[in-house]
């Protein structure tokens, strides 16, 4: 099985501003007719999505819920429910935990989001391939993409793409 990582940050390594904020991510200065940077082929490669508390509430304030017939597990250890109506479901358990229940349920690939959950399963070993688009804006302040990781993580490359928009894709594996 897969556990994969696809997310963007600031070339200073930030996902979000200080209170979350993530509107930079469609700036139209940025946009490029046509262009999806490969998500939508990403988002039809997963069968589970695994996202964190934060992550969740984020997508909740979106016009629709843009994870339909796919399944979304939410990992927190402080939400004792998920709000009614919402096609998800909550967990408790570690990383090592979750993709081992996950792998025995059948799941080809996991797409892992969240800037600490992402660590938490970086920590743990359980990532076997990252995307990650540099967006070519400074926050100098903001929530990091990495946090609480246990030390160097060695990664091998794999490939790297650039835009006319000066968005860079690189791609990472386990070393």
């Amino acid at each position: 099985m897969k556990v994969s990582v696809y997310i963007a940050s600031s070339l200073d390594g930030y996902i979000a501003g200080t209170k979350g904020e993530i509107e930079w991510l469609h700036d139209p200065a940025y946009a490029l007719p046509g262009e999806d940077f490969g998500y939508s082929d990403f988002m039809q490669s997963f069968d589970v999505i695994a996202m964190g508390k934060n992550t969740f509430e984020k997508v909740l304030e979106f016009s629709e819920w843009p994870f339909a017939g796919k399944r979304v597990v939410v990992l927190s250890r402080s939400l004792a429910a998920l709000p009614a109506g919402v096609s998800a479901e909550l967990s408790h358990e570690p990383p090592a935990a979750l993709v081992a229940r996950l792998r025995a349920d059948g799941a080809g690939r996991v797409y892992v989001d969240g800037g600490r959950l992402i660590s938490s399963f970086l920590a743990a070993g359980l990532v076997t391939d990252l995307t990650l688009t540099r967006i070519p804006v400074l926050f100098g302040e903001g929530l990091p993409l990495f946090s609480s990781l246990p030390g160097r993580l060695q990664l091998k490359h794999f490939s790297t793409r650039s835009w006319s928009n000066s968005f860079v894709q690189s791609c990472y594996g386990a070393a």
